[in-house]
């Protein structure tokens, strides 16, 4: 099998998980939130919903034209979707819809995603999208987990009255209780089943949700005034900022392929394949 290629010999067409994923998965947060922010203090929420929408469809229609994965692609439509799902739960705010309502109606539009990924492909494993399809419902998962994050990173905010730092302390506290939980079940078990487990599909997730609110309670509190519990750098200097490393980040990985998935995973997870 050649590397970057699932089971069915077809390309997959997401990355594998580095340490570089998750840098940038969390720099993307920061530089959504950031920049949704900036755009609805400085033109409006709705005209940057449009924006962001726009520029979403436009990122996904670049990463559907690629027959495998490719970095620039691939980290462009995170972005577009981390300042689109921003927008998402900030224009239901806005509309009256308090932020505990929103993160439980986007947690409820997550399971009902999970439910009929599974339904039609038995797996939500990201080390299985190989097909327009598996690929559809994996984009329509990371919108709905960056509109969940961001609400749930705005009830701890705000409705709890945490301020941005201290969210940010306690979802990265989670998150490393998240990667504990994997690490000790990835050693327990065989290696042809680390990457299929259901405790392995499940942790990545879960820490893909928590991303969103820790990069977002940062770049809030770098951002935001200090009568708002931040450092007053302002949200057009810290999106710029992120956004520059970010781009050194994926040129990096465009260039090395450290995260191009190889062939040791399976692209085939289903019930009867960890039964084997």
């Amino acid at each position: 099998m050649l590397s970057g290629y699932g089971a069915d010999n077809a390309p997959i067409r997401v990355p594998g998980i580095t340490i570089y994923f998750w840098i940038v998965k969390i720099l993307t947060t920061g530089a959504g939130e950031s920049a949704s922010d900036y755009l609805g203090a400085n033109v409006n929420h709705a005209i940057g919903a449009a924006i962001g929408g726009l520029g979403l469809v436009l990122a996904l229609v670049l990463q559907f034209r690629m027959r495998r994965y490719l970095a620039w692609t691939y980290w462009f439509a995170v972005l577009m979707v981390a300042v689109f799902g921003t927008m998402a739960a900030d224009v239901l705010h806005a509309v009256g819809i308090p932020y505990a309502g929103s993160t439980i109606a986007f947690t409820v539009i997550l399971v009902v995603i999970f439910a009929l990924w599974y339904r039609s492909e038995h797996t939500l494993s990201i080390h299985s999208i190989t097909t327009a399809r598996r690929e559809g419902f994996y984009w329509a998962t990371v919108i709905a987990t960056f509109a969940l994050g961001t609400a749930a990173g705005d009830v701890t905010a705000t409705t709890f009255g945490w301020g941005y730092f201290t969210s940010g302390i306690v979802f990265g506290i989670a998150i490393v209780i998240v990667a504990i939980a994997f690490i000790v079940v990835d050693r327990a078990l065989p290696a042809v089943h680390r990457h299929r487990s259901t405790v392995a599909v499940l942790t990545f997730w879960l820490a893909y949700v928590l991303t969103r609110p820790l990069g977002a309670s940062f770049a809030d509190w770098a951002g935001k005034a200090p009568a708002q519990s931040g450092l007053g750098y302002g949200d057009g200097t810290v999106t710029v900022v992120v956004l520059v490393v970010i781009v050194l980040f994926v040129a990096l990985l465009a260039v090395t392929r450290v995260d191009v998935q190889g062939p040791e995973i399976d692209a085939a997870v289903t019930p009867e394949a960890l039964a084997s």
